[in-house]
Order: C-alpha cells, then sequence, then structure tokens
C-alpha cells in the first residue's frame, strides 16, 4: 500500500500503525497553520486528577513518540510519578486525530544532548532560566534570570540542564480516527499483544 492510498484512500487498510502515522504527520505538516506536530499531552498526578497540555512531538519511530521538557515542571513530576501517559493529535484541517496512550521511558543522555544541542541558543538559555511550572514573582524575575544565564554562557557551548531531557511513550494503543457524514466516523485502532505485534480493530463511531 503506498503512503498516497495510506492517505487518501482506506486508511482501514492499514498493516501496521507507524507508517500510517508518518503519512498522516506529513499531510498535516502540508495542511496546518502551525506545528503540525503539536500533541495534548495528558497526565495524572498522586492523586490521580488529570491534566492535558499540549507539547511538541519531536521524534517517533516504532520505540515510541519523543518530546522534552523539564523534569521539575508539573508534567515532569507528574510523568515521572506514574510512568504513563497519553497524547491526542488533532488536524482539524484534515478532519483527524491520533490518540496514543502507553508507558513512558527517559530517552538516554546521549538522545537528549543531540536534540538539545539542536535548539536555537535562546531556547536553550530558557532551560535554565525558567523554574517551569513554579511561582514567578514578575515578567521582570524571568527577564532577570534568562539576562544571568546568558552572561554565564556568553561564550561557548550551552551545556543541557540535567533537570531537562525527554520522555518517550512506548505506545500500548494507537488510534485512528478521521470523520466522515453524520459523526458516522472511521476508527481503527492498534493494539500491541503479547508477542510485540499489533492486532487491528475496527470501532464503531
Amino acid at each position: 500500500m503506498s503512503d498516497t492510498e495510506l492517505t487518501t484512500g482506506d486508511f482501514t487498510e492499514a498493516a501496521e500503525p507507524f507508517r500510517l502515522f508518518a503519512a498522516w504527520l506529513d499531510d498535516a505538516t502540508k495542511s496546518e497553520i502551525n506545528d503540525a506536530n503539536g500533541v495534548a499531552l495528558a497526565t495524572v498526578d498522586a492523586e490521580g486528577m488529570p491534566d492535558v497540555r499540549m507539547v511538541l512531538l519531536k521524534g517517533f519511530d516504532e520505540g515510541g513518540f519523543v518530546f522534552y521538557t523539564n523534569f521539575e515542571s508539573a508534567k515532569g513530576q507528574e510523568i515521572l510519578g506514574s510512568m504513563k501517559a497519553a497524547m491526542c493529535f488533532h488536524w482539524k484541517s484534515l478532519r483527524r486525530q491520533v490518540r496514543i496512550r502507553g508507558p513512558v521511558e527517559i530517552v538516554s543522555d546521549a538522545e537528549a544532548d543531540a536534540y538539545y544541542a539542536t535548539r536555537p541558543r535562546g531556547s536553550r538559555i530558557g532551560a535554565w532560566a525558567s523554574k517551569q511550572s513554579r511561582p514567578l514573582e514578575s515578567r521582570f524575575a524571568l527577564e532577570k534570570a534568562v539576562a544571568e544565564y546568558t552572561a554565564r554562557y556568553a561564550i561557548g557551548e550551552i551545556p543541557r540542564p540535567k533537570h531537562w531531557s525527554g520522555f518517550r511513550i512506548v505506545p500500548k494503543t494507537i488510534e485512528f480516527w478521521h470523520d466522515r457524514p453524520f459523526r458516522l466516523h472511521d476508527r481503527v485502532v492498534f493494539s500491541r499483544n503479547a508477542k510485540g505485534d499489533w492486532d487491528k480493530t475496527r470501532l464503531y463511531p
């Protein structure tokens, strides 16, 4: 099955999820106004209260879906507490969604370092200056911290903070949803079985 068939034909015939996801993300990159890799990330806190926010997908392969954050942030602490998470992509221009659920693992230091090195210099400074999710007394306090770290790392490389790294959601399920008339949508879920292979099930809308 060609990528064209995956995106314009009956996607429910796809045999595995990652090639289909790659094709849909490619479509979204061409059609979405901003951040086709933007995704809603859901976690739970220590009391089981759910939380959700938008993050940017920074990589994926058969091993899982990767994003980066400050591990001392709310989402970082919530994930470290449960090591489970879920994602939902919604590409409004295409009337498509992809939902991903599974356990979480921390990316290797080498992988985190390699991605951190690709970030704009200002974003690397920001990773040091921002105490993400914690109370901020004023905008000036943040700007002061940025100035201090900019001066500290005025020359040479900016090291990656030890509290800043990446998480990988290792999917147990990946569901593809496509809008159809009268809310009779197409839904297909891929579930990883005990052998590590993917079982595919078509769902009622």
